[in-house]
């Protein structure tokens, strides 16, 4: 099962990020456990510059943006590999 963490304060983007991931999960019938990361300190651990980010299977692979649903389910392909 993989794990996707949004990393930020609860924002806006980090909603969209959060609903963008939502719905790469689900449109790929992939199980995923997604949570969110709003400790500062432990959003310092992936070395993110600026919120959003999003974090699959511990890898950061977007900060400081709001990444296209398309992009996600890449991200998730990878990751299962």
């Amino acid at each position: 099962m993989l794990i996707i963490k949004v990393l930020g304060p609860g924002c806006a983007n980090c909603q969209k990020v959060e609903a963008a991931a939502k719905n790469a999960v689900a449109s790929m019938g992939v199980a995923a456990e997604i949570t969110k990361v709003t400790n500062y300190a432990d959003m310092m651990a992936y070395n993110i510059l600026a919120t959003p980010g999003l974090v699959i299977n511990e890898k950061l692979v977007a900060a400081g943006r709001i990444p296209k649903e398309s992009e996600v389910m890449t991200w998730i392909a990878n990751a299962l590999g």
